[in-house]
């Protein structure tokens, strides 16, 4: 997929008097009925107030948590059309269903400039089987469509692809967004082009790594899927979390990087632990040591201070820097030093950086450096299969300049 985007934009359309389903991301996190992250509601803003600003009848659809084509109050938006209500400064109508009598009747009667938000499209038994019936009827709400759903791009769905068979379709703000920084750092990055991947599994992180070992100058592994790489470099894990399958694959990475001349960085000491901590965040007792003399019944769970400087060491000259996945354990206070390290590191560079979704964004967001990065990524499994190298339904979708 392409970061010059030669998708239609929302500003490719005349939206004056037209109804325009928007599909956002809205997937926020709630404790209780409140909103504890407004984070993607406001992302989703620019592509709204643009179409306010040029006189569209604005119809806005999200999903909210799982809740298997049920109807179930827990997952209503109402939440979120009040805080919508708020950010814009203007009443969010909001439908009491998805497609049925509420929904029609407030879309017909949407005067310019106005917004109404539709209830939960997963409510919708057919939305995650991207049901062309479903699909149709979002599409008799509206005579324009934009995706802005970056963090369900990855999904073909009703709302994400579906409708676009029936709509003249675009993406929205959000997405543009996401696919210039991502995009850009694969394609035609400025380099050197350094690449920090961490998270628990090798096999979750294997079409990133294929992918990327191509493209960037370094390559950097922490997290628990390092111990795979290190176990396969014949070193003592302990009882660390290993990938039994994927050895083979980790010797097969490291051969190839030193054939095309890439630098393969991986931990040179270990934070280890006896047991892991219940819960997560529970006192725990660390030493800390050489990757070369871990002890066989203990479990690694963040990188040490010498692994820290060497990662940050090869951020400082670089020009690129994509991050996907912590270093180590960053829900406890005591195994958050290996994260903190390269976000400090990645706070500090003049590059580029670009901060896959999910847990790196999570903890950047904690650590107070988000306003640091160049580019935080509002979708973890989205922006990990562009990072692969797939093509995103929801981005291909959208009609061809």
């Amino acid at each position: 997929m392409s970061s010059a985007l030669n998708k239609m934009t929302v500003e490719d359309f005349d939206v004056k008097g037209k109804r325009v389903l928007v599909r956002c991301d809205f997937n926020v996190k709630m404790e209780n009925g409140v909103i504890t992250s407004d984070k993607r509601i406001v992302a989703s803003l620019p592509t709204i107030q643009y179409l306010i600003k040029n006189g569209a009848k604005v119809i806005l659809c999200s999903h909210l948590g799982r809740p298997k084509g049920q109807v179930n109050p827990e997952f209503s938006m109402k939440p979120v059309a009040a805080r919508l209500s708020e950010l814009l400064g203007l009443k969010v109508k909001m439908a009491d269903d998805v497609v049925g009598p509420s929904a029609q009747a407030l879309a017909a009667s949407l005067k310019d400039g106005e917004v109404m938000l539709l209830e939960n499209v997963r409510f919708e038994p057919g939305e995650t089987k991207n049901d062309p019936e479903l699909s149709k009827a979002f599409a008799s709400l509206a005579d324009l469509y934009v995706n802005d759903a970056f963090g369900s791009a990855h999904r073909a769905h009703s709302s994400t692809a579906g409708v676009a068979a029936y709509l003249p379709a675009a993406c929205g703000y959000l997405i543009q967004k996401e696919i210039k920084f991502i995009g850009g750092a694969l394609e035609n990055p400025k380099r050197p082009l350094v690449a920090i991947l961490g998270g628990a599994k090798v096999s979750d992180k294997i079409g990133v790594i294929t992918n990327l070992i191509d493209k960037c100058d370094t390559l950097i592994i922490g997290g628990g899927m390092a111990y795979t790489f290190l176990k396969a470099q014949g070193y003592e894990i302990g009882i660390s979390m290993l990938d039994e399958t994927k050895i083979d694959y980790c010797k097969e990475m490291m051969a190839k990087a030193e054939k095309l001349g890439k630098k393969l960085l991986l931990p040179v000491d270990t934070v280890t632990i006896a047991d892991f901590p219940n819960p997560i965040d529970a006192p725990v007792e660390v030493t800390v040591c050489d990757v070369k003399d871990m002890p066989a019944d203990r479990e690694g769970c963040d990188i040490g201070p010498k692994t820290a400087e060497l990662f940050a060491d090869a951020v400082k000259t670089a020009k690129t820097v994509v991050w996907n996945g912590p270093m180590g354990v960053f829900e406890n206070p005591t195994l958050a030093a290996g994260t903190l390290a390269v976000a400090k590191a990645l706070a500090e560079t003049d590059a580029t950086t670009i901060i896959g979704g999910g847990d790196s964004a999570a903890a950047v967001n904690q650590m107070g450096y988000a306003d640091k990065m160049s580019h935080i990524s509002t979708g973890g499994g989205a922006s990990l299969e562009f990072l692969e190298g797939k093509e995103l339904p929801g981005v291909v979708a959208a009609d061809d300049k």
